[in-house]
């Protein structure tokens, strides 16, 4: 009887299933377009053209300053490094009154950097009986690890679009602190190097 009830009521909701649906979709039609639509060109919507860095082909400095010397470094040693890395990429500086295609700046500052060396000792193991016999036992290596701080020289270079004043490269780099003059020169070379060696981006 039981099994003739759940066939019945089965059998109901499938029939209740293929009734008609009382929802009917419906929709609007779109509002018409404004007028000023077809003259409203929107640029968010489209990816910014590629920058054409074959075009730079001059540069002064912004604002017309050299970069800013400090205690480490004075400020013609700084302006040599950026003006013979920028020369190497075919960017000529303007000594004249014509309009430059880059303005430049650079800085140059002290940090402090944490490092960490880590050193692996080794140990363990046992001898024989008073140095007798075979020696028995194993070895591990532990890790010791030593932090120190270091001093390195940073450099910042930053170029700018001459017409539009957008900037259209920014790179820095670090070298190691060294102590004589001529070291000193070296090292800022080294860091202006580093930062400028992606320009122009491919």
């Amino acid at each position: 009887m039981k099994s003739h009830t759940g066939v019945l009521v089965f059998c109901l909701g499938l029939a209740a299933c293929q009734g008609s649906n009382p929802y009917v979709a419906t929709s609007n039609p779109l509002p018409p377009a404004p007028p000023q639509a077809a003259k409203t060109f929107d640029r968010s919507a489209y990816p910014a053209a590629p920058r054409d860095y074959g075009r730079y082909r001059s540069w002064a400095w912004l604002d017309g300053h050299l970069p800013p010397g400090t205690a480490w470094a004075d400020s013609a040693q700084i302006a040599e490094a950026v003006s013979n890395a920028l020369d190497q990429r075919g960017l000529r500086p303007l000594h004249d009154n014509r309009p430059a295609d880059l303005f430049v700046s650079a800085d140059l500052r002290m940090e402090t950097r944490l490092r960490q060396v880590q050193d692996d000792y080794y140990g363990g193991g046992y001898g024989g009986y008073n140095g007798y016999g075979p020696g028995y036992g194993g070895y591990a290596t532990v890790p010791v690890v030593r932090t120190y701080q270091e001093q390195v020289v940073v450099v910042q270079v930053d170029m700018y679009d001459a017409r539009s004043g957008q900037p259209v490269w920014s790179a820095s780099a670090e070298t190691g602190n060294r102590g004589s003059e001529s070291e000193r020169a070296d090292a800022i070379r080294e860091a202006v190097e580093k930062a400028m060696s992606a320009y122009p981006p491919s």
